[in-house]
């Protein structure tokens, strides 16, 4: 098997659809000598600011001398973005390997239970509950994400990870990432996203989420709605354990903000002025604090000097978030940004506002969604600052039909232009960058797997383009 076997037989286990529940995984990480237990971990939940928090946690403990696993999802351009030891990404070579033994050891297990189900049946068994039973156990598979999520642990020990910080997939109660007992729990921005799996209030969604507080792990905490933020201190109370909140148990002030990034005061268990991360947004702000209370925790049982905080918190590199792609000699700039849902969109919009309108005077937006979003409230924020729209679709099946998106924006009183993919889309949005006189920002958002292919098509490589957006 190669990589792009690899990758495909990756996919394949997607049609085994999403499975919240951690039987499998306990099952899989268990043959493969629970390697989950060799190193200590950061968890984190959340709908927005996980990765960006991840990133800047992950970043902060390599400086501070840690051999450091970071598991995050989904990618943009490349499988092995997902994994990274010290924020060098896993090679392909090694996925290959991985996928290879990992199938072996689940291929080994079915043919034991095959043979020890043959040996102790006789030989005209009667039909009864029990032997459905035991042919359930014999059709173990897990998922994509449940087999991705066992290869990012043995690799994890394989490269001797000292600390891992790992992000849910979706929710964190049944999230098969869900395994782990971190030393420190992290509950970012909770908003609505994910209504089919993890329920249609925002109380619901955060009981999801809410699911990864342990016994007396200490649980961090962004600013929440009251309704989560009651979910979350009640879990946490259930639990017996300390719950620390921003905004209320430790606190930040920002100073500076603009397209290269945040400068900000933060007030917890030390006063630090002027930290820097070059990541741009307010709302980064927010997620730094996070990240610092989380680090002063760790810092409890590691000796990690303010100075490295200070330094580590300044090297934090996270692609996709309000990503500026300069073009030096042309009239348009790219701006990329996986605004995936209304906060995330509103977040975006209010940056654009903020950092960009002053310096560009004309704003395209290209968008492409999955159709299971919340088509509308991601728009809303952001058709009013575009001068021209372009809707386009990513090579997903769950992605949104562009002509339906053109409807729904013609519906709110705005008028676009519709491709059938996001190279086009880019290039006509070059087109329309080159023709006019203004400096123009072209604005990608959308789907992680619509800035996925935008990426590629601006440069990123890939090997297996088509499977880009795998997540």
């Amino acid at each position: 098997m190669n990589y792009t076997g690899a990758i495909e037989y990756l996919y394949a286990l997607q049609k085994h659809g999403i499975k919240l529940g951690l039987d499998n995984t306990i099952k899989l990480l268990s043959l493969l000598g629970n390697p989950q237990n060799s190193f200590k971990s950061v968890h984190i939940a959340g709908t927005n600011g996980k990765g960006s928090t991840s990133a800047m946690i992950a970043s902060v403990l390599k400086t501070a001398g840690f051999r450091v696993g970071l598991f995050t999802s989904p990618h943009m351009v490349s499988f092995t973005e997902r994994i990274r030891v010290n924020n060098v990404e896993i090679e392909e070579k090694e996925v290959v390997e991985l996928t290879n033994e990992i199938r072996e050891v689940i291929e080994s297990s079915k043919r034991s239970a095959i043979s020890s189900q043959e040996a102790s049946i006789p030989p005209h068994p009667p039909l009864s509950k029990g032997g459905q039973e035991a042919g359930d156990q014999l059709s173990f598979l897990p998922t994509f994400f449940e087999f991705v999520t066992a290869m990012g642990f043995l690799y994890f020990k394989r490269n001797g990870v000292e600390w891992a910080v790992v992000e849910t997939g979706m929710g964190g109660r049944l999230d098969a990432t869900n395994v782990l007992v971190p030393e420190v729990s992290v509950i970012t921005n909770i908003s609505f996203d994910h209504r089919e799996f993890l329920g249609e209030t925002l109380k619901e969604i955060a009981g999801e989420k809410a699911g990864i507080i342990k016994t007396g792990i200490p649980v961090v905490s962004s600013a929440q709605e009251p309704g989560a933020m009651e979910v979350i201190s009640r879990k946490a109370e259930e639990k017996g354990t300390s719950l620390f909140v921003h905004g209320k148990d430790f606190f930040s002030r920002p100073k500076n903000l603009d397209m290269s990034g945040i400068t900000f005061d933060y007030e917890g268990k030390e006063s630090l002025e002027d930290l820097s991360v070059p990541l741009c947004g307010a709302h980064q702000v927010e997620n730094a604090s996070v990240a610092i209370k989380v680090l002063e925790l760790v810092g409890e049982k590691e000796s990690i000097p303010t100075r490295l905080i200070r330094e580590g918190m300044a090297r934090t590199k996270w692609q996709g978030r309000l990503e500026l792609v300069k073009n030096e000699g042309c009239r348009y700039d790219f701006l990329i940004d996986g605004a995936h849902n209304p906060a995330a969109s509103t977040a975006l919009a209010d940056s654009l506002k903020r950092f960009f309108l002053s310096h560009y005077e004309r704003i395209i937006l290209i968008l492409g969604v999955m159709a299971d979003k919340d088509m509308e409230g991601i728009m809303k924020p952001l058709l009013p600052l575009a001068s021209e729209t372009i809707f386009t679709s990513p090579e997903y099946e769950r992605a949104a039909q562009p002509g339906k998106l053109s409807e729904q924006a013609g519906s709110l009183g705005f008028r676009s232009t519709v491709t059938d993919s996001v190279k086009s889309a880019i290039e006509a949005a070059k087109e329309m960058g080159e023709n006019g006189s203004q400096k123009t920002l072209i604005v990608i958002t959308g789907s992680f797997y619509t800035i996925g292919e935008a990426k590629m098509h601006l440069g990123e490589q890939c090997s297996s383009p088509s499977l880009s957006g795998l997540r």
